[in-house]
C-alpha cells in the first residue's frame, strides 16, 4: 500500500489529465455497450422476429423505455419502409457508435500519454536532484552502478509495468461495471452464474502475481552489481589490460550476468504464464455460460430468447478482456512496485547537509578559516578528535600523517562535503553552517586525486593481475606501501572488502593501497605543516622546526621518505 501512496504522489500533478480520461472511457463504454446491443434488432429484423411495438410516450432515463423505445422505433421503420433499408439504417447506427467508440478511445489514450511521459520524467528528475543533494557518505555504501540502475531500469519499469498498466485501471473497471449493469437487467440469473465462476480465474493470476514483486526486486538489484562491474571495467581499462587481468574481470561480469539471467528468466516466465491460464479459464467460463444460456432458451425460462442469448453472450465475452486487462495490469503493477521501492529508498535517505532559511551570503574570504574544538566519527568511529586549528589567509598549510589519520576528511570539512559531530568550522568568525552552501563553495578550488581500486578485498586489489597471489607476498607488498597496519586493523583484515573504487577507505588508504609515493618533499616550503595522528593534532610548525624533534612523527616520516 505504501507503494501505491507515493505512485499516486507522482500522479497528483496529472491529476486533470487523470479526469478527462475517465471520462472519455465511461462514454466510450456506453457507445461499445451500445454498438453491441444493435445485435438484437440486427438479428431480429434478419429473422423476421420484430413485433409491432406501441408507442413508449415521453422519455425516461430508464432501461424499460429505453428498450420500448427502441422497439418502437424499428418496428415503425421496418413498416414504413421494409426490412432492408430498415437494416441498413441499424448498419448505419453501428458504424457511427463504433466510430465514437473509438474516437473517444483515442482521446482517453491522448491524455495518458501526457501522464506517462511526464511522470516518467518527474521521477527521474526527482531521483537526479536527490543524488546531488546527498552527502558524500550516503554514496560510501551505494554503488554507483545501482544508482544508476535505479535512474534508468527502475525508473523505465515504472512507465512500462506501472504507468502505463494505469491506462487499463482507468478504462477498464467503468467498461465491466457498465456492461455488468446491462448484463444483470438482460438476465440476472445467468449473470450471477457467469460471476460465480470468475472468481476461480482471478484466483489463479494472484497467486501467480504474488511472487513476481519479490523477484523484481532481486532481479534489479542483480542488475546494479551487473552495472557496477562494467563500470568498474571502464574506469579501470588501463590498469586491467596493464596487469593481464581480463580473464579475471571477465569471470566476476560472467558470475554477475549469470545471477542476474537466472532471475530475470524467472520473472519472464511468471509474467508469459498469467496469459494463457486466463485465457484458457475464461474460455472455460465462457462454454459452460453458452450451455447453461443455451438450456434456459431452450425451456423458454429466466426470460431468455435465441437472439437475446447471442446479445448477451456477445456483451459477457467483451467483459472477457477488460477483465483480463484488470488483472494483468494489476501483475504488471505488483512488478512494477518493486522498482519503486527500490527509488523510494533513495528518495528518502536522508539529507544531513541542508541550508538555513536566513543563510548568510558571503561573498568574499578576508581573514581565516578555523577549525575549533571539531570532532568527526564514520559509523561511531571517531575520525577527528577535538581539533582546533586557526589558518590565516595567504598560508600554505600542509596536513601530513599516516594513512587514514583523518586528513582527508579534516579537508572534506572546509566546503561541507559533511558536518562535524561536534564543534565547529568558522570562516572569518562565521560557522559555515550558517552561511549559504553556494557562496561557500564558490570560494574554493578543489584538486582531487583518486586512485583506481576495485570492489574486491585488500588482498585481491594488491595481487591484482596474478593469479595465485600468496599471501606472504600481499603482506610483504603491504608493509613496503606502509599499508599493512591498517588493513588488518579492519574487521576481516586482508579479506574485508574495500567499497567501488575504495570508497569506505580515506584518500591516504586508497593511495597506500594503490602503491601510491607521498612525497613529503614536496610540502617542505609550507607556511605550516600540521601532522595528523589518529584523528589528533600531534605537531605544528615548519619543516625545520619538526624535523628538530627528536623523536617526533613527522621527523620519522621525513626519514622514511628520504630513506
Amino acid at each position: 500500500m505504501k507503494s501505491l501512496r507515493i505512485l499516486f504522489q507522482y500522479l497528483k500533478p496529472y491529476k486533470w489529465l487523470a479526469l478527462k480520461n475517465i471520462l472519455y472511457n465511461v462514454l466510450s463504454a456506453f457507445f461499445a455497450l451500445f454498438t453491441f446491443t444493435l445485435v438484437i434488432p440486427f438479428l431480429q429484423i434478419l429473422f423476421n422476429r420484430v413485433e409491432p411495438a406501441p408507442d413508449p410516450g415521453a422519455f425516461s432515463f430508464s432501461a424499460a423505455w429505453i428498450k420500448n423505445y427502441t422497439s418502437w422505433l424499428f418496428s415503425g421503420s421496418i413498416e414504413q419502409y421494409g426490412p432492408a433499408r430498415t437494416l441498413v439504417f441499424v448498419l448505419f447506427i453501428f458504424a457511427f457508435t463504433s466510430f465514437m467508440k473509438n474516437l473517444l478511445v483515442f482521446l482517453a489514450n491522448n491524455c495518458m500519454a501526457g501522464i506517462r511521459s511526464g511522470t516518467v520524467r518527474d521521477v527521474r528528475r526527482r531521483l537526479y536532484d536527490k543524488v546531488l543533494r546527498l552527502p558524500l557518505s550516503f554514496f560510501s555504501e551505494a554503488r554507483k552502478g545501482d544508482i544508476m540502475t535505479r535512474m534508468s531500469n527502475d525508473v523505465q519499469e515504472i512507465e512500462i509495468s506501472v504507468v502505463s498498466s494505469l491506462s487499463f485501471m482507468f478504462r477498464d473497471p467503468f467498461t465491466v461495471l457498465i456492461f455488468v449493469t446491462y448484463l444483470v437487467i438482460n438476465s440476472p440469473q445467468l449473470t450471477l452464474f457467469a460471476f460465480l465462476l470468475l472468481p476461480i480465474s482471478a484466483w489463479l493470476v494472484a497467486r501467480i502475481s504474488r511472487t513476481l514483486k519479490s523477484s523484481s526486486f532481486k532481479g534489479q538489484q542483480n542488475l546494479g552489481r551487473l552495472l557496477s562491474v562494467l563500470e568498474e571495467t571502464l574506469s579501470g581499462l588501463r590498469i586491467i589490460k596493464g596487469f593481464n587481468a581480463e580473464h579475471k574481470m571477465s569471470g566476476q561480469f560472467e558470475e554477475a550476468n549469470e545471477k542476474y539471467t537466472k532471475i530475470f528468466r524467472r520473472v519472464v516466465r511468471k509474467a508469459y504464464l498469467a496469459h494463457p491460464v486466463s485465457e484458457f479459464l475464461s474460455t472455460i467460463v465462457l462454454l459452460i455460460l453458452i450451455y447453461y444460456g443455451g438450456s434456459l432458451a431452450l425451456k423458454g425460462t429466466g426470460n431468455m430468447s435465441p437472439d437475446r442469448l447471442i446479445a448477451f453472450v456477445v456483451v459477457f465475452s467483451q467483459i472477457i478482456h477488460p477483465a483480463k486487462a484488470i488483472s494483468q495490469a494489476w501483475f504488471n503493477i505488483q512488478k512494477g512496485m518493486a522498482s519503486i521501492d527500490r527509488i523510494n529508498q533513495v528518495l528518502e535517505a536522508e539529507e544531513t547537509i541542508t541550508e538555513k532559511p536566513d543563510a548568510i551570503r558571503l561573498k568574499e574570504f578576508s581573514d581565516n578559516i578555523e577549525f575549533r574544538n571539531v570532532w568527526f566519527a564514520y559509523n561511531s568511529e571517531p575520525v577527528l578528535k577535538d581539533i582546533n586549528l586557526k589558518i590565516r589567509k595567504g598560508q600554505t598549510v600542509a596536513i601530513v600523517g599516516r594513512s587514514g589519520g583523518g586528513k582527508s576528511t579534516l579537508a572534506d570539512l572546509i566546503p561541507r562535503f559533511m558536518d562535524p559531530d561536534r564543534g565547529a568550522v568558522l570562516i572569518d568568525g562565521i560557522d559555515i553552517r550558517d552561511v549559504a552552501i553556494k557562496d561557500l563553495r564558490h570560494l574554493m578550488g578543489i584538486v582531487s586525486q583518486q586512485a583506481i581500486l576495485f570492489n574486491d578485498t585488500f588482498s585481491n586489489n594488491i595481487s591484482f593481475g596474478v593469479e595465485a597471489g600468496d599471501r606472504e607476498g600481499v603482506m610483504r607488498a603491504a608493509e613496503i606501501a606502509n599499508a599493512h597496519s591498517f588493513v588488518i586493523s579492519t574487521e576481516e583484515g586482508y579479506e574485508s572488502m574495500v567499497g567501488e573504487g575504495g570508497n569506505k577507505l580515506s584518500g591516504g588508504q586508497r593511495q597506500r593501497i594503490s602503491i601510491a609515493r607521498h612525497r613529503l618533499s614536496t610540502v617542505q616550503h609550507a607556511d605550516l605543516i600540521v601532522v595528523l595522528e589518529d584523528g589528533q593534532i600531534v605537531e605544528a610548525g615548519k619543516h625545520d622546526e619538526l624535523v628538530s624533534i627528536g623523536n617526533g612523527i613527522y621527523r620519522k616520516l621525513y626519514e622514511m621518505q628520504s630513506f
